[in-house]
């Protein structure tokens, strides 16, 4: 076995503080029940993300020692969960699921307008679902345009 890096170690480390720790704040997304809620550490949403910072700072009034519940009515479940893991990620790479999430995104998206900038992105890293879902949709927009001037011309 192989020795280990700083970085590996610092997040080796982390990852079993926070096994330790106990959750403060549970994650709900629109489409959440109380029972999809994602236990999270204020203290690592803070750090990644300045909203949360916001959110957390204190504040007397609403100080409370019982575990908080936030509802991000702006995401589905599979977003909120692709965000929590890329939160507590050291945010070089996206997970397979957050990487799934991305590119089922970036296909529904598709439109002319950006047929041609979605067609970029999945080329580096390539992307091979993305790639061929714009040359299908390149394709299909061909064959109507195809159509449309043909029924012209008759």
């Amino acid at each position: 076995m192989g020795t280990q890096s700083n970085k590996e170690l610092f997040w080796d480390g982390l990852v079993k503080f926070l096994k330790e720790q106990q959750v403060d704040v549970l994650l709900k997304a629109c489409d959440s029940d109380e029972e999809a809620a994602i236990s999270a550490h204020k203290f690592i949403l803070s750090a990644r993300s300045e909203v949360f910072r916001k959110m957390f700072e204190p504040d007397k009034c609403k100080a409370s020692s019982r575990l908080e519940t936030i509802t991000l009515s702006e995401m589905k479940h599979e977003e909120l969960e692709a965000f929590v893991e890329f939160i507590y990620s050291d945010g070089s790479m996206l997970s397979e699921k957050a990487k799934k999430h991305v590119r089922n995104e970036l296909i529904s998206s598709l439109n002319s307008s950006n047929a041609l900038s979605i067609l970029v992105l999945a080329q580096n890293p390539f992307d091979k679902a993305i790639n061929d879902a714009v040359i299908i949709f390149f394709y299909e927009e061909f064959l109507m345009l195809r159509s449309r001037i043909y029924h012209q011309k008759l």
